[in-house]
């Protein structure tokens, strides 16, 4: 599944990723990012990730940068 990162609390380690049709953002972990560093990554840039069900509801797991030209599923 892919979404846009919204929001980046680093000095926490944690951020919301944003998905198309959906109103509630996902939460993720720094370390559910895959591929990059937490620190690498940007509001507003593309990833993919998986949707796990996480202690407080839904949340991305597997984060990583989405492929350029990929397919959103």
């Amino acid at each position: 599944m892919n979404g846009t990162i919204k929001t980046l609390v680093k000095d926490r380690g944690f951020g919301f990723i944003s998905r198309p049709g959906e109103t509630k953002d996902l939460f993720f972990h720094s370390k559910d990012v895959v591929g990059v560093t937490f620190d690498e990554l940007q509001v507003g840039e593309e990833v993919s990730f998986e949707v796990v069900e996480g202690p407080k509801g839904p949340a991305a797991a597997n984060v990583q940068r989405a492929v350029a030209g990929a397919v959103a599923a």
